[in-house]
């Protein structure tokens, strides 16, 4: 039986109470291959034939085709109509509030899109010759700079594009600095709680990640380290802060012990937003630093990217950052490659230059108090989140939060709601969930980033929206077991679709149904 209650939130709105009205798709979203008619085509005010000539001529005869069977025939304007409505049904920050723990969903302030786009930096060609660059040359140069003294470390590359292959260029780096002792180790200690690109870049890197274990309290131990510790590592891979959201108080003697037996300190920046102004990697003993732009320094994110992962080291280790590096000489900045201790090219060019640009734009527009207000602000608004809803939501840890907090909660086995189910509710009330299920370490995990970008309005809402829920589940879990009930696309089979997905339109509605 289905019977009709109204969301709280959303007035006016009716909704089915049951799984019974769950459609793959409502009614009046229609696919592009169904707005088809016969003949129909947007205007090419060039000639059609000379048109398809060029095309030819650009990809070669052999990548154009005549015809597409069941291709779309549509005007222009449902064209453009069709696309716009699909992005219309995206989730994204700019849109809504986007809580996505250990991502840093925050603002991009549109003032870097603009200085990005100034016509001599985004005119300017990657092979313009070093003399009549010079404007390009001094940005990259400063900021460089600036991330050295953001971070505490020596030197830096801007060269990684994104920050996973600033890991990898970070552990090659390793890797060749004890070479060049005559040292080969084939181990890196990896916390419980690591990111997945750590292990990931550990592998690529021919290393094998050994997982040290957090305590209870959510943090590494240095009797831990202690105990995994010979002569076979190399280094230990952390985050700080962890992915549990909270600071390890442990780090600078553990960094001693890692130096003791000539082992390096790698510390995955990824969850720097909660350290700018405040403390220092270098400060704390790591001789790498991998930073991620577009996390901390609010560079686009995502599909609006590209990355970039600019790596930091201590001085020891900077004859081995990949090339090219820049330099001065006779007054001209310019690129040199003769560095033959160096890991090498990572990538064409050097970086993602315009994500360069918006990074500086936004370290000059802040200045130093600027950025440690991020910070600030940024840890304030986690610790409000989970404090307002810690009834509700428990802490994964007792320690305090910094940037982000990792909360968990009893439904699953109280009423069987899992944590996907509170995941896909949140989106009928206008909010991306944050991460879910995520350190693996904790059962059901909800890990929520506010970010210093959203006020205390938008938070209160996301917190009355989550403990709504919460009775939601208590008292009517049908409601929330089978969100959501307000978007294009209601609650989709996400095993059989990664198992069997449909890549190609079938002409019979029997078969679109299915």
């Amino acid at each position: 039986m289905t019977t009709t209650d109204k969301i709280a939130g959303d007035p006016g709105i009716d909704m089915p109470a049951t799984a019974n009205d769950n459609q793959a798709r409502p009614s009046g979203v229609r696919l592009i291959f169904e707005e088809t008619s016969p003949g129909r085509m947007g205007a090419d005010l060039a000639d059609s034939d000379e048109s398809e000539r060029r095309a030819c001529e650009l990809l070669g005869q052999e990548h154009c085709r005549a015809d597409i069977e069941d291709f779309p025939e549509l005007s222009e304007p449902q064209v453009l109509r069709h696309f716009l409505r699909l992005s219309q049904m995206n989730f994204g920050q700019a849109l809504q509030f986007y809580p996505l723990g250990s991502c840093t969903m925050k603002y991009n302030p549109p003032i870097n899109d603009e200085l990005a786009n100034l016509s001599g930096f985004a005119a300017l060609h990657p092979l313009t010759p070093a003399p009549l660059a010079q404007g390009a040359f001094e940005l990259m140069v400063r900021l460089e700079r600036a991330l050295a003294e953001i971070t505490g470390m020596d030197a830096v590359s801007l060269q990684p594009a994104a920050g996973a292959q600033g890991e990898l260029a970070g552990l090659l780096i390793v890797r060749a600095a004890h070479r060049k002792q005559n040292r080969i180790c084939h181990k890196v200690l990896i916390p419980d709680t690591a990111h997945g690109t750590n292990p990931a870049s550990c592998t690529l890197a021919g290393y094998r990640a050994v997982v040290a274990k957090s305590n209870r309290r959510g943090y590494l131990s240095a009797s831990e380290i202690r105990q995994r510790l010979d002569d076979d590592v190399a280094a230990l891979m952390v985050t700080n802060p962890n992915t549990l959201g909270i600071f390890e108080p442990e780090i600078e003697e553990i960094a001693y012990l890692l130096h003791q037996r000539g082992a390096m300190l790698y510390l995955d920046g990824a969850n720097m937003n909660a350290l700018l102004g405040i403390a220092k990697p270098g400060d704390m003993g790591a001789d790498i630093v991998q930073l991620n732009l577009h996390k901390t320094f609010s560079t686009p994110h995502g599909g609006g990217g590209p990355g970039a992962g600019p790596l930091a080291v201590k001085q020891h280790l900077e004859p081995f950052l990949p090339v090219p590096r820049i330099c001065q000489e006779g007054g001209i900045w310019r690129f040199t490659y003769d560095r033959p201790d160096s890991i090498g090219r990572l990538r064409s060019f050097y970086g993602n230059f315009g994500m360069l640009v918006r990074a500086y734009a936004y370290i000059l527009a802040l200045g130093s108090d600027g950025l440690e207000s991020v910070s600030r602000n940024a840890i304030l608004s986690a610790n409000y989140v989970r404090k307002r809803l810690e009834d509700r939501f428990p802490s994964a840890s007792p320690e305090p939060s910094m940037h982000e907090c990792v909360l968990t909660h009893d439904l699953e086995t109280r009423v069987q709601v899992s944590t996907l189910d509170l995941a896909k509710r949140l989106l009928d009330f206008g909010m991306h969930p944050p991460t879910i299920y995520f350190p693996l370490v904790v059962h059901g995990a909800l890990m929520i980033e506010p970010t210093e970008t959203e006020s205390r309005e938008t938070l209160d809402y996301f917190i009355d929206v989550m403990r709504q829920i919460y009775e939601e589940a208590v008292n009517r879990p049908e409601i929330v077991k089978t969100a959501p009930h307000q978007l294009p696309l209601g609650r989709v089979d996400e095993v059989r679709a990664a198992r069997h997905p449909i890549l190609r339109w079938k002409k019979s509605s029997a078969e679109l149904d299915h």
